[in-house]
């Protein structure tokens, strides 16, 4: 469940995030009554197997049972928020009965992986992922610009890549930030998710934030606001 909102007095609109059939809207009846039989398991965040009737613009939900309910993540505000931002970036690129099926399965892992462990870099690496999946992945070689192969100091979040200190513009990038990109990039997830918290997990995780904003030409709402209905 991607997010949810309120319809009438008693109803709820669910947002989701499917396998088989992208992203799906359905209407949640009676969810709000004490009484339901859905109740929480129809929260964001709730990792569900569903049946729905299939409506012209939005699905109804007839039966929900839950698979994972990650509450590791919502016992700890921190990881909850950083829950929110990879719901909040699969929202926005996940599309209406298209199937992506790498993309949810990008967000599931990286769910059981941050119930598991907090690790400073699952969201930025989450982010540069999913670019790298939609076909945006920054250049982190050369220089975009020339393609220079040394001497790489700058990263410009229009240009989309990393530049060399005779072409640099945008924002300054240290020789250690470069490294940890090269690796989440190209195959070293899992030893970048072993570095510790600290200014270069900061720096890359400021780095791949505003990549991604960019990418989508919106603010991520949960990095700035924390999560919300």
């Amino acid at each position: 469940v991607l997010r949810t909102f309120r319809l009438g007095e008693a109803d709820r609109i669910v947002t989701l995030m499917t396998r088989g059939r992208g992203k799906v809207r359905a209407v949640a009846k009676g969810v709000r009554r004490t009484h339901s039989k859905f109740g929480a398991r129809l929260e964001p965040l709730s990792h569900v197997t569903m049946m729905c009737w299939q409506g012209r613009e939005l699905d109804i939900v007839n039966q929900a049972e839950v698979l994972d309910t990650f509450r590791g993540i919502r016992e700890d505000l921190a990881r909850v928020t950083k829950a929110y931002t990879l719901l909040e970036v699969v929202d926005q690129l996940a599309q209406e009965g298209q199937a992506n099926p790498q993309l949810y399965d990008m967000v599931v892992g990286a769910l059981r992986a941050l119930e598991e462990s907090d690790a400073p870099l699952l969201v930025p690496a989450f982010l540069l992922k999913v670019l790298a999946l939609e076909g945006s992945a920054p250049t982190v070689d050369v220089c975009v610009s020339c393609g220079a192969a040394d001497d790489l100091v700058a990263f410009d979040l229009n240009e989309g890549g990393v530049l060399c200190r005779s072409c640099r513009r945008g924002r300054s990038l240290s020789p250690e930030a470069l490294e940890l990109l090269r690796r989440i990039l190209g195959g070293g997830l899992a030893s970048a998710l072993r570095e510790p918290a600290g200014a270069l997990a900061e720096e890359l995780t400021d780095l791949a934030t505003e990549a991604t904003e960019v990418h989508l030409d919106r603010r991520l709402r949960s990095v700035r606001t924390g999560p919300t209905e």
